[in-house]
């Protein structure tokens, strides 16, 4: 049975040896194929070394800890007297049981013998001490969780506290407690188990928690090496006047000592004590003896260390009241800098000054002879100071700053709280860069005439009247072409497009690009083989692009791109182009999509089986991946090495590969990208451009086909600001991602190299990111203000546009997103991009666009513009409306559309049974200084969903048009002398 197990145990030990071989081989591969080899390897040696450091020495202070209280402890009963033990036969010289001590002579003067420690008191001391250690092994089993496994919720249950404790509630900030079930079984189970075998069960669950701290500390990496290459931020925080880049990259490195040692020095003190009482089968005996010397040097000496921690822990948490959210404002306020930040000063204090009194007791206790002291049943000086301590910190940490909150602050809060509101609301525009932006009052005029619109015939001719929802449910209709296919997006962007071949005069369009990409989970369920789904089906093809103006026959969306398996010889790609001028405008040239959104399988290329390119007619056509993508696993040796990785043995059975395949993973670009650049926060929107990006294969062809992602630098750490519903208090767009979709090539742009954050990460990655003017000059013209960002900014700047304190704590300007109605439903209204003339600009621009309204109000009070182009790239521009003039909201717009009869009868008209109207986006676009209201109308089936646009509805000043085309109804307003197509004419009520 030895032998087997041995045996099984090298099999085992071997394998997993081959497993971690395996994935790191593998790891060092794909990194550098994506050539960021060197960033990995920085990264993976200063997570082994973290690792190693916290390992190493968490478990050599706990376990050492554990040999000396083991040398230290009493004997067991058969040592003492002389027989069998728990520990063998033994005889201890001259040891005298307390309990029954010899008489004294007459006369002598022997000190009393105190009384040993009853069983009364000593069980629920062993029991709560055995608890203590499951609980710290939780507590750093869920950070564990929460890191690994950030989405897994377990099961808790609230218990209502009685009216009797309202005073507790009130501290507590809460009327009831949470009880976490699945942690509180897991207590039970421990607490017993350390009960019935304490010195294994201590020894084990040591080891836990070293190796939970390991990998906790080490997952924290890149908040060592942002340490080390820390960046000012040339600001500092108005309270402890430090430099915020304190705060950003030294204050978490404290976080973490402070977390390692707490749990180290607080585990190490339970278990020690634990093992002195239990050490002389006091549970069995129903007393014990009292603490020795040594044993209370040690106890001291411990709580000499746990007290240093704690002393950290308490002069951390006042740089932490700088993120506090008890007050009227985010950040210390009052009571926190008059009240709590002395107490925990002087706490932390007291406890370095507890600290060295118990250090010099342990040196003055050494230098007594240990004759002249007996054992005691507890060390009282030890547990009077930290009951003392405790419950200080318990009445001066809760109690105290409620009492000066409720008596001092409240009757007097905005007099007392006016200048750390103040703070709270410059710091807050500070870290989510509110302070750029540029404010301007906009007065619409309402005096618009058919000769601006004229002017601004450009803008006319980008008004969005294809949404990307129905646009989005015709590709799937029509431009799908086979199940397999899919359009997982479809995105706003714009192009500049030849108009006229002859004099080469072109035109700014607004345009949306969705690219057909393959989701192999649609593959018919009988064709779902290992060939199919690893060698066959392996990426998409084409895209769709199309004008955001125009419609095609029958209602249907207009395409400048479409279609595949053309067989037309001067189309691209086999895509449909429709003009010539698009051909000259828009480079497809090679429009395989292998790396992509939903990419999410890992493919072999190069092998004797040929790739699925599209179907054409009756016929597949197919193609031989010729990209710079991939890993080389011709080798036998490779094969094996990727199987393990990938745990797919058919690698190793096939015979349709050749010294020319590679393998193709992480080709889903979210992933790609996530993987290389963790430390960054990415957009949830990546876009498809088709561009001249520099990028060719093997061969030397161009490839046309990019994803740009947006990447955000942020941290929760910045003084006094205010993140809202975000998970974060300080956010940038520092970096543009660019991702060949043929190559899978990756590259980091910085977007904003006035960002702290990104310089650091630039001295820690030299390599990797580059200058946004290395951008090749195609992909830079389609970079575009971010939707998350902007819409981030403008949820804060709902609240924080009001700069005076006072105006701020009354609440008297909140702003909201407005409402519009999109087919069954009122969403809030998203931001838009649009092309237009920004009020004093010269030219037309892309723009993202939203609108706000007061809070209980439906008018409008303002609008915020980011621009994208050019030199102007990340401007923001604020135009506020007067506030003594109506300017309709989206939902006063909406209302008046609905609420009109002839319009509602017929959208009521096209709601019969089998079909349904959806309004689409309703568009607030600024024109000079007026405000023009468009929103589409699509008709769609229940059971069969095609979209298709059938009337534009547009409202200014005193009159709303519904029409066919947005000519009509332009005309319609601006023209009404003219004659038109019919179209419906009403005019607003209240104007």
């Amino acid at each position: 049975m030895n032998r087997i197990f041995r045996l099984i145990a090298l099999l085992f030990g071997l394998w997993l040896l081959f497993e971690l071989a395996s994935r790191l081989a593998a790891e060092i591969f794909w990194f550098d194929e994506v050539g960021y080899l060197q960033e990995f390897l920085l990264r993976l040696g200063t997570q082994v070394g973290l690792w190693a450091i916290a390992f190493f020495t968490s478990i050599s202070f706990l376990l050492g800890n554990f040999v000396i209280a083991n040398r230290l402890k009493h004997p067991s009963l058969g040592k003492r007297m002389g027989g069998w033990g728990d520990r063998g036969i033994g005889r201890t010289k001259n040891y005298v049981v307390p309990h029954s001590p010899t008489p004294p002579l007459p006369h002598s003067p022997t000190p009393p013998t105190p009384s040993p420690l009853r069983l009364h008191l000593l069980i629920p001391t062993v029991i709560g001490l055995s608890a203590l250690a499951g609980i710290i092994l939780i507590y750093y089993g869920q950070q564990a969780l929460n890191l690994w496994f950030a989405n897994i919720k377990l099961p808790t249950s609230s218990w209502q506290l009685p009216p009797q404790l309202q005073i507790l509630s009130q501290l507590l900030q809460s009327q009831e407690i949470s009880i976490p079930i699945v942690q509180l079984v897991l207590l039970i189970v421990l607490t017993i188990a350390v009960l019935i075998n304490y010195q294994f069960l201590l020894r084990a669950i040591a080891l836990l928690i070293s190796l939970l701290l390991a990998f906790l500390l080490s997952a924290r990496w890149i908040v060592v090496l942002e340490y080390f290459q820390a960046t000012s931020f040339n600001s500092t925080d108005p309270l402890f006047h430090r430099d915020i880049s304190f705060y950003i990259f030294s204050l978490p490195i404290w976080e973490l000592l402070k977390f390692w040692l707490l749990g180290i020095s607080i585990y190490s003190l339970a278990s020690v004590v634990l093992i002195y009482l239990r050490s002389p089968q006091s549970l069995s005996e129903g007393w014990f003896p009292g603490f020795s010397i040594p044993q209370r040097l040690h106890l001291n000496t411990l709580t000499s260390l746990l007290m240093l921690a704690v002393a950290l822990h308490y002069w951390l948490l006042r740089y932490k009241l700088l993120y506090s959210t008890y007050g009227v404002n985010y950040g210390a306020s009052y009571t926190e800098v008059k009240v709590q930040l002395p107490i925990y000063t002087g706490l932390s204090l007291l406890a370095v000054a507890i600290a060295i009194y118990l250090l010099w007791r342990v040196f003055i206790i050494s230098r007594l002879k240990t004759t002249k002291l007996r054992p005691i049943p507890f060390p009282r000086q030890l547990v009077y100071l930290l009951v003392l301590y405790i419950a200080m910190a318990g009445t001066s940490g809760e109690i105290l700053p409620t009492i000066v909150q409720s008596l001092v602050v409240q009757p007097n809060e905005l007099t007392r709280e006016r200048p750390y509101i103040a703070r709270t609301i410059a710091l807050t525009r500070e870290a989510f860069n509110l302070n750029a932006i540029d404010a301007e009052t906009f007065d619409p005029r309402g005096q618009l005439t058919a000769a601006d619109l004229k002017e601004n015939q450009q803008t006319i001719r980008n008004i969005r009247l294809w949404d990307t929802r129905p646009l989005l449910q015709t590709n799937r209709q029509l431009q799908q072409i086979r199940p397999y296919y899919k359009f997982p997006d479809a995105d706003i962007d714009r192009y500049t497009l030849l108009r006229d071949v002859k004099t080469q005069t072109t035109e700014y369009q607004q345009t949306i690009i969705a690219a057909r990409e393959l989701d192999y989970g649609d593959v018919p369920q009988q064709a779902q083989t290992w060939v199919n789904k690893r060698l066959i089906y392996t990426h998409g093809y084409g895209f769709t692009l199309s004008p955001v103006n125009l419609v095609g026959p029958g209602g249907l969306p207009y395409y400048y791109v479409k279609d595949i398996g053309v067989e037309d010889t001067d189309s691209q790609g086999s895509l449909q182009i429709t003009t010539e001028e698009i051909r000259a405008s828009i480079p497809v040239g090679q429009p395989r999509i292998y790396y992509g959104e939903i990419s999410n399988t890992y493919v072999m290329t190069g092998t004797r089986t040929q790739e699925l390119d599209y179907p054409s007619g009756n016929e597949n056509i197919y193609n031989v991946y010729d990209g710079q993508g991939g890993i080389p696993i011709g080798a036998v040796w490779r094969r094996l090495l990727f199987a393990q990785y990938l745990k797919d043995w058919q690698m190793l059975l096939t015979r349709n590969f050749t010294p020319q395949t590679k393998l193709l993973f992480r080709r889903n670009i979210r992933e790609r990208i996530q993987a290389i650049a963790p430390f960054l926060r990415f957009d949830s929107d990546p876009y498809l451009v088709a561009a001249r990006g520099g990028g060719t294969t093997i061969t030397g062809e161009p490839t046309y086909l990019y994803w740009i992602i947006d990447a955000y630098t942020t941290s929760d750490r910045y003084p006094y600001s205010d993140p809202g519903k975000n998970t974060f208090n300080y956010i940038r767009n520092s970096v543009k991602v660019v991702v060949d979709a043929y190559n899978g090539t990756v590259n980091f742009y910085v977007a904003d190299p006035t960002d702290p954050i990104i310089t650091t990460l630039g001295k820690i990655f030299p390599q990797m990111f580059k200058l946004l003017e290395a951008m090749p000059a195609a992909l830079r013209s389609h970079i575009r203000y971010p939707v998350d960002f902007f819409r981030i900014q403008s949820e804060r700047l709902l609240t924080y546009h009001m700069t005076d304190p006072q105006v701020f704590y009354n609440r008297e300007d909140l702003w909201e997103i407005p409402t519009e109605i999109y087919g069954r439903e009122q969403p809030l209204v998203e931001p838009y991009y649009l092309i237009m003339k920004l009020p004093k600009a010269q030219t037309e621009e892309f723009i993202l666009l939203l609108p706000f309204k007061p809070v209980q109000r439906a008018n409008l009070i303002a609008w915020l513009a980011a621009r994208s182009d050019g030199e102007n790239y990340g401007k923001l521009l604020l135009y506020e409306f007067p506030k003594q003039l109506l300017v309709y909201g989206t939902q006063q717009i909406e209302a008046l559309i609905n609420q009109d009869p002839v319009i509602s009868q017929q959208i009521s008209l096209w709601n019969r049974e089998g079909s349904r109207a959806i309004q689409g986006n309703l568009l607030v676009i600024p024109i000079e200084q007026s405000l023009l209201y468009v929103e589409p109308l699509y008709l769609e089936a229940e059971q069969n969903s095609l979209p298709t646009f059938v009337r534009v509805i547009v409202a200014y000043e005193n009159r709303i048009v519904m029409a066919e085309t947005l000519e009509q109804a332009l005309g319609a307003i601006f023209q009404p002398e003219q004659p038109t197509s019919p179209a419906i004419i009403r005019p607003l009520e209240g104007n």
